[in-house]
């Protein structure tokens, strides 16, 4: 982000500076709390806006699983630290680098547990081998869309489960994005039935990749900067990403032209701040309370930038690229239902942690679908297909 684009976007565009310290601001601790840091003009006259803008000079260093062209993923980084340190008067600061610049993009838990960094912008079920409950915070096969997941974490209790997972890591975590469903991925042949994806070889993280794995996919997990050199020398055969706007700036419909649909492992898949328990520990109240505003505000914002983007992309991959759009056939969809049910209740009964946090999502799961399959699904079956489209799907 240039220093253009951060002293005209210091609120991600959501709101006035004026008003969004007023947002943050609520809730946060008085001036008592920083009364130890002997800044000026912190008194107990102090309001908490004030406070955050007169406490202790801090500087952290934040690193995101996501290539710098990755400008909504990886923008989302730089737009919280630009929102932190306007609303702070520039005394927290969190310099943010892209994959690869600090830690490998994979590595980024690890480096936040080992403290050494503060944060690191990244999707949770890149480290499922650490807890496979870390998918939940993120996304699983067949899981909540973008709506559900952000009232499931905010509103139904997977919140304050997930950070107790996180906490075994010496991590508080704070949901900061979600990309809306994602796509189904690229393949350089047609997969027209279980048979075509036997010994496919496929990029996919996750528990995605599990059950890709039990469909007979020959799974890799790979960094978004390792990708287009992966599928460029055909390492691989196959990959998914996001969706149109960041699979067409990663340039992989250059090499796969077909691009199926939907992406059923990743519905609506959030992106999470993960932090050192210890470095957050050490801010005062009110930085505390504007992180958490901050990275809260985020959630909406990034779901706005793909869907406004994400049509405008896909329409130029189909038209301009040539790109031929597949739906995933009810043979693979219906089988991959299956085995991902299979594996989530697997998992439950094996591993406790797994089970305490999967319950209480699949209990607000069986409440959410049928309320979304009357009313949401019959206006969409109606309302979506009145208008005509341009892109044809060659099933």
């Amino acid at each position: 982000m240039t220093k253009k684009d951060s002293d005209t976007e210091t609120t991600g565009g959501a709101l006035p500076r004026r008003d969004f310290l007023k947002k943050a601001a609520v809730g946060a601790a008085g001036a008592g709390a920083l009364s130890a840091c002997g800044e000026a003009g912190d008194g107990p006259g102090a309001t908490p806006a004030e406070a955050a803008a007169q406490g202790p000079e801090i500087t952290w260093r934040v690193a995101t699983s996501f290539s710098s062209s990755l400008d909504i993923l990886n923008g989302t980084a730089e737009r919280i630290a630009t929102q932190v340190a306007a609303i702070t008067g520039g005394r927290f600061r969190m310099r943010v680098y892209s994959a690869g610049e600090l830690v490998p993009a994979l590595q980024v838990m690890d480096a936040v547990q080992q403290g050494t960094i503060q944060a690191g912008y990244t999707a949770s079920y890149y480290y499922i081998g650490k807890n496979p409950a870390l998918a939940l915070d993120a996304a699983v096969p067949f899981g909540l869309n973008a709506r559900q997941q952000i009232a499931w974490l905010f509103h139904g209790g997977g919140l304050e489960l997930l950070r107790e997972v996180f906490a075994d890591f010496g991590i508080i975590h704070f949901p900061a994005g979600n990309t809306g469903a994602q796509m189904g991925g690229w393949f350089r042949n047609p997969v027209e039935s279980l048979r075509d994806l036997s010994g496919v070889r496929m990029r996919i993280p996750g528990l995605g990749g599990e059950i890709m794995s039990r469909l007979g996919v020959s799974v890799q997990v790979l960094g978004a900067p390792e990708i287009y050199p992966a599928l460029e020398r055909g390492a691989i055969d196959a990959t998914e990403w996001v969706g149109p706007y960041d699979d067409e700036k990663l340039g992989l419909h250059q090499i796969a032209k077909n691009y199926y649909y939907p992406g059923w492992w990743e519905p609506g898949p959030n992106l999470s701040l993960q932090v050192n328990r210890r470095a957050y520990d050490q801010l005062p109240e009110s930085y505390q309370h504007v992180l958490a505003s901050v990275t809260k505000e985020m959630m909406g914002d990034q779901l706005a930038r793909f869907d406004a983007e994400n049509p405008l992309a896909l329409e130029r991959l189909v038209t301009q690229h040539g790109v031929r759009l597949r739906a995933f056939s009810d043979e693979i969809l219906e089988a991959a239902w299956r085995q991902s049910n299979d594996y989530l209740e697997a998992q439950a009964a094996a591993d406790a942690t797994f089970r305490r946090v999967y319950e209480n999502w699949k209990s607000f799961r069986d409440r959410v679908f049928p309320y979304f399959a009357g009313n949401e699904l019959h206006y969409a079956r109606f309302a979506f297909p009145k208008v005509e489209s341009r892109l044809i799907a060659t099933d």
